[in-house]
């Protein structure tokens, strides 16, 4: 997903950077109301960014020859929707590229967009989609962070595609070529980066109960008997990924 330094010609970094500003400025924006409006939530908000951090900074190998890492952003885009997660997702591309040579400034506008933007935006798509349903709270994360994950991938490959054609069959052929290279050997990474979000969810559920309910993560839902919905919320999303933590183990 980092594309590297100086990879993208000119006027596709420029056209990637501008694409990509007009969505960090309304997160700025966003990111700006939510710290003055629920200051309590600033810790919540870094340990989002550090998640991210963490995991997109973790390079793995894969089987194509090149190399692979989660991207982290499911958990913020959930959490505090997309608009944040662009500046959370911007500035930890920005120290990436300028600490541990992960991507470059040149390309960065192009490495927020596929990360930062499209990721977050179509995991919390995902996310919404699956609470309306009714689905269970940890699957729904999980289908989350997954598609967040996957999704990122799969643009960096349209990208790359765009900067790059195939000279006999050109976008569609590159695009084949790169999707198979960073798309899909993208998906065990995603399967592991949805199972880990869920854990992590598991325990803001568990320390976190009343900021996540004001963030709106558990669904409002009419009283039976003398139970809450909300508990019954909590406790259905507890027994998840407890099933999750075991299947990790």
């Amino acid at each position: 997903m980092h594309i590297a330094e100086g990879f993208l010609p000119p006027a596709h970094a420029v056209a990637w950077g501008i694409a990509s500003a007009p969505f960090v400025v309304h997160g700025v924006r966003s990111l700006t109301r939510e710290v003055r409006e629920h200051p309590e939530s600033t810790l919540l908000i870094g340990a989002s960014g550090a998640f991210t951090f963490v995991l997109s900074a973790l390079k793995l190998p894969s089987v194509t020859g090149s190399c692979s890492h989660p991207t982290g952003t499911g958990l913020g885009a959930i959490l505090f929707r997309p608009p944040v997660m662009a500046v959370l997702g911007t500035i930890t591309l920005l120290f990436q590229a300028l600490l541990l040579a992960h991507g470059g400034l040149t390309t960065l506008g192009a490495n927020v967009f596929s990360m930062a933007i499209v990721g977050p935006w179509a995991g919390y798509g995902i996310y919404r989609l699956l609470r309306r349903l009714d689905v269970p709270l940890m699957v729904a994360v999980f289908f989350g962070a997954f598609v967040a994950d996957l999704s990122t991938y799969c643009v960096t490959s349209v990208q790359l595609a765009l900067a790059f054609p195939d000279p006999s069959s050109g976008f569609l052929g590159a695009l084949g070529k790169f999707g198979s290279i960073f798309a899909v050997t993208q998906i065990p990474l995603a399967v592991s980066e949805g199972l880990l979000t869920v854990l992590v969810m598991r325990l803001l559920v568990q320390s976190s109960k009343g900021e996540l309910t004001r963030l709106g993560v558990f669904l409002a839902r009419k009283q039976s008997g003398t139970r809450t919905a909300e508990s019954a919320e909590t406790t259905a999303a507890t027994k998840t990924s407890e099933t999750t933590e075991t299947v990790v183990r």
